[in-house]
């Protein structure tokens, strides 16, 4: 299979017709091997428009979500950055790409060695991998510029605002049904925070995810 070919025509035909054109996160989609990210019996669909199986009923993100986050998140080689959801890893290694260092938390312990191993493999020795859940907070690694939830939730997990440096950058994609909201936040220092509606998608809640209040009658 000629995955070169499938990869152009992937940055080609959906990321680029998906407002992604930021010449940085191009260059890297063409360098990172998502189909080395991708289940062994799933690469043939690495480069497809579609979500991914990974176990546990997760999935990795269509291509050009990915891509419209990192255009989104503009990260910077001196950003120290936390993801929630390391997943299959594909991300955590576009984000490692490009960051001074990544802290990436899973609540599974096999995604957490299958996506170490693959980030060795590619020689990115700046991440970090953890177990916990971080769906509503990771205090015990501190400040950071960038904070990615690669899941969704409910409501913003304003507990992430807090851990973020002057200047920082949030991505969480929050809602509930059929839409929901991918939305930047963006932070000057403490209590100055604004936030901004990207575009609808919809994805799978982080477990744990925080939850509105209901009434009950």
């Amino acid at each position: 299979m000629d995955y070169e070919h499938l990869r152009h025509l992937m940055i080609e035909q959906q990321i680029r017709t998906w407002d992604v054109l930021d010449p940085a996160v191009l260059a890297l989609l063409a360098k990172v091997k998502r189909e080395d990210f991708a289940p062994e019996v799933y690469r043939s669909l690495a480069f497809v428009d579609m979500t991914v199986p990974i176990g546990h009923g997760e999935s990795m993100w269509e291509p050009k979500l990915e891509a419209r986050v990192l255009q989104a998140l503009a990260v910077k080689p001196t950003d120290r950055v936390l993801e929630i959801g390391t997943g299959s890893g594909y991300l955590t290694a576009l984000l490692a790409s490009q960051a001074a260092q990544v802290v990436s938390v899973d609540t599974q312990t096999d995604f957490r060695d299958a996506a170490e191993a693959k980030l060795k493999a590619h020689g990115m020795e700046n991440v970090t991998l953890k177990v916990g859940d971080g769906a509503r907070d990771w205090a015990e690694d501190g400040q950071f510029d960038v904070i990615v939830l690669a899941g969704s939730s409910p409501v913003m997990p304003e507990a992430y605002l807090q851990r973020l440096n002057a200047g920082g950058r949030l991505f969480a994609i929050v809602g509930e049904g059929p839409v929901m909201t991918a939305t930047l936040v963006t932070c000057d220092g403490p209590g100055a925070c604004r936030s901004e509606g990207l575009f609808e998608t919809r994805v799978k809640a982080l477990t744990g995810a925080l939850e509105p209040e209901r009434f009950v009658f």
